[in-house]
């Protein structure tokens, strides 16, 4: 790769990750301005209520919403305390576990998507034309797959 190539990339890394990191203080922020609960707990609920019958695999939900299976089951503890998911134990897998949403987890996500949405929209929405979506879309869509596709180092 040449090197001017090498660091236009490099800098689209960087202010990927940087862009990420401000996006989400932001939107933390103003949840916990809302009084609602941090932005991962919306990700769980959110993924726990599309999933078929509202419950999924913990560590199918820990690759939905890329965090590592103890950092999950922490989430999930936080998540059932407060009576927003219950474990379920796994019938053909005695060490398996579901999370599954509950009501009050699903009022939960209800109520924090208006303050998330809004965030969405004016820390991100408007800076975007409908072309330059479906562009970003097709971009991290095709960085994904490939991403997927690479053997982890051992």
């Amino acid at each position: 790769m040449k090197p001017r190539e090498s660091d236009a990339k490099g800098r689209a890394w960087a202010l990927l990750l940087t862009t990420h990191a401000t996006l989400v203080e932001r939107i933390e922020a103003a949840l916990g301005a809302a009084d609602l609960p941090p932005l991962a707990w919306y990700d769980v609920l959110w993924e726990l209520e599309k999933a078929e019958d509202g419950k999924m695999r913990m560590s199918e939900l820990a690759e939905r919403v890329v965090l590592s299976r103890s950092n999950l089951t922490r989430l999930a503890d936080r998540l059932e305390k407060a009576k927003l998911l219950r474990r379920e134990s796994c019938a053909d897998d005695k060490r398996g576990a579901y999370c599954a949403i509950t009501k009050a987890g699903l009022q939960m996500r209800e109520k924090m998507w208006p303050v998330y949405r809004e965030q969405i929209d004016l820390l991100f929405g408007a800076y975007l034309d409908v072309e330059e979506a479906r562009t970003m879309t097709q971009v991290f869509e095709k960085i994904l797959r490939a991403a997927k596709e690479v053997s982890p180092p051992n």
